[in-house]
């Protein structure tokens, strides 16, 4: 199996469930990919990790980032696989609104300012949770310059974040996981 097949098929045996779902878009689906089983399971961590890193592993990058809650989990396994590949880098989580105390960050982890970033999120269905984020690193004067989905539900994310002028990669598609779903 390839790294693709192999996450893809965890994917299907741990975060897909079909049925009647409301997506953080506001549009409904009958199928729903809970990517939060995948990033957070012990059997699928390294896979997340290493997966993220070989979709970004040609760009040139200093660090990483996404939205919170999505993006955590991603994140910290693709620093710690940078770490064991050689390749070091930094992350950083993007808040859905500034802390309300302290500094009232937006940014927490390690700053990007001045640093080549790829924005990291779960699921891409329209794109529009991780455009968040890109428009907050590009406001700490971070460079963005990509976006990677752990999984592309295929809905017309990838064209959103192309038309923002934004690399767009996937570690595994819908169609991969609909593959693997055993039945």
């Amino acid at each position: 199996m390839t790294g693709t097949e192999s996450l893809a098929a965890l994917v299907a045996r741990l975060a897909y469930q079909e049925g009647d779902f409301t997506l953080a878009s506001g549009r409904k689906s009958t199928f729903y990919l809970d990517a939060k089983q995948v990033s957070y399971h012990s059997d699928s961590i390294r896979a997340v990790g290493r997966g993220i890193l070989g979709a970004i592993a040609d760009l040139e990058l200093d660090a990483i980032g996404g939205l919170t809650m999505g993006a955590d989990p991603i994140v910290a396994a693709t620093v710690w696989a940078s770490v064991e590949a050689g390749t070091p880098l930094t992350g950083f989580v993007v808040r859905k609104e500034a802390k309300g105390h302290g500094l009232g960050k937006w940014i927490e982890g390690v700053h990007p300012k001045g640093q080549r970033v790829a924005i990291l999120d779960d699921v891409i269905t329209t794109g529009g949770s991780a455009l968040k984020a890109v428009e907050q690193a590009r406001a700490a004067g971070a460079e963005v310059v990509a976006l990677v989905g752990l999984i592309d539900r295929e809905e017309g994310g990838a064209d959103a974040i192309r038309a923002e002028g934004l690399e767009y990669r996937s570690v595994c598609t819908l169609s991969e996981v609909r593959a693997a779903v055993v039945r």
